[in-house]
């Protein structure tokens, strides 16, 4: 593991390849999982607020799930989460060409919101614990992902470079700046797989 300040980054971060592929998983990550997307208390709220503009870009059943359990639930972990369609896919997803996308990220890039989407989202298949006196970012390695891993794997691009965008937004560009130095530095030391 790595640690820089009070977030210690777990290898797998550094050395794993990983770049998405919706066209191999078709968005696969809005589908499973033990409930929905985690949102923070200040997400929770801004998907109250832009309700009525996110309604064009979810399915009708998308639309009828929010209006019956609300623009966010609270899951078996006692947290905050996106609802989902029966006990499955994203409330907020919508599906083009059999592939599952994210309606709030489409509201977004039409310049209807201003929130992209939820951070976890963004950030999968990474996760941010935090803990008393740290954080700990980790990386998931599911299988629903593995055309995500054949494509890292063939670009050369690292789980932290894909995240580049999403870890700014976790962490700061300064902390991402210095995991950066950090891969460079643990690399040419062969501290880590290459």
């Amino acid at each position: 593991m790595l640690r820089i300040g009070n977030t210690i980054f777990s290898f797998d971060i550094l050395e794993k390849k990983f770049r998405c592929n919706l066209p191999k998983c078709h968005g696969n990550c809005c589908l499973y999982g033990d409930s929905g997307a985690p949102l923070s208390a200040d997400e929770a709220q801004i998907l109250e607020e832009i309700r009525d503009k996110l309604r064009p870009y979810l399915r009708a059943e998308g639309n009828a799930a929010i209006d019956e359990k609300g623009t966010s639930v609270t899951d078996f972990e006692n947290e905050k989460v996106t609802p989902l369609i029966g006990n499955e896919e994203c409330a907020y997803t919508n599906k083009r060409d059999n592939i599952f996308l994210c309606g709030i990220e489409q509201a977004w890039s039409e310049g209807k919101v201003s929130f992209r989407k939820p951070l976890s989202c963004h950030l999968f298949p990474v996760r941010i614990k935090n803990y008393s006196d740290f954080r700990a970012v980790n990386y998931e390695q599911l299988e629903i992902c593995s055309p995500a891993r054949v494509s890292g794997e063939r670009e050369g691009i690292y789980v932290y470079e894909f995240l580049k965008e999403p870890l700014i937004r976790a962490l700061g560009e300064e902390l991402y700046n210095d995991l950066c130095k950090a891969a460079k530095e643990l690399r040419k030391n062969n501290t880590l797989r290459k």
